[in-house]
């Protein structure tokens, strides 16, 4: 395939096959096509060619509308600022994609706070919030609507050694009881050695590193 001169194919021969309910890990330095890649996975923008199927949806043949309602029900999202919004509380944050989806479960809410060691947290406001517990908070909002696919985005990328370890392990403990997939990209080799396969992004194509 051509591209216009002021373009270039940021990946390329790549070939990913993930089993259902697996952590795996896509590590690669900046600008290397990570985050292109859970843009793609993500729905947020279709292949200019070659296959893309999610949970058995095709999402190549998905227009904007379709793609929308497809992670509204399917997708859960983590990433490196949180996303949080400020004038809702934790449970109002965490709440919003069951909200976005006609559903209403407290319950839901309340088991994956107390899950993630932040249920004191509730009625708590993302200002008041340190970096970990934010991010612990974006993990419950990802997987409050029972996603099939969790994709996050340098998840530790703002957070220090001892937090970002600790929130890959809740993380990790919290998808295994769900039965979640997650996709992560990240450049740090200690948070991609949690996960079950580990691949390199190079030159737009993934090396299998574990």
């Amino acid at each position: 395939m051509s591209y216009p001169p002021e373009s270039r194919a940021v990946l390329a021969n790549l070939d990913l096959d993930v089993v259902a309910g697996r952590f795996v890990a896509i590590l690669g330095r900046s600008g290397s096509g990570k985050s292109t890649l859970l843009n793609l996975l993500g729905a947020m923008e279709p292949p200019q060619h070659g296959l893309l199927e999610v949970g058995g949806h095709d999402l190549v043949q998905l227009d904007d509308a379709a793609r929308t309602l497809f992670r509204r029900r399917h997708l859960g999202f983590v990433f490196q600022s949180y996303n949080l919004i400020p004038v809702l509380n934790v449970h109002a944050n965490v709440a919003l994609p069951l909200a976005l989806n006609g559903v209403a479960d407290r319950h839901r809410v309340d088991e994956l706070l107390e899950a993630l060691d932040i249920e004191h947290l509730a009625q708590r406001y993302p200002e008041t919030l340190s970096g970990g517990e934010q991010q612990r908070v974006a993990i419950a909002r990802a997987l409050v609507h029972g996603p099939m696919l969790v994709l996050a985005d340098e998840p530790t990328g703002n957070l220090d050694q001892e937090t970002s370890r600790q929130v890959i392990d809740l993380m990790k403990k919290v998808l295994t009881r769900e039965g979640t997939t997650l996709i992560m990209a990240t450049h740090s080799e200690e948070a991609a050695g949690a996960a079950d396969e580990v691949f390199r992004l190079v030159g737009g194509a993934l090396e299998r590193m574990a």
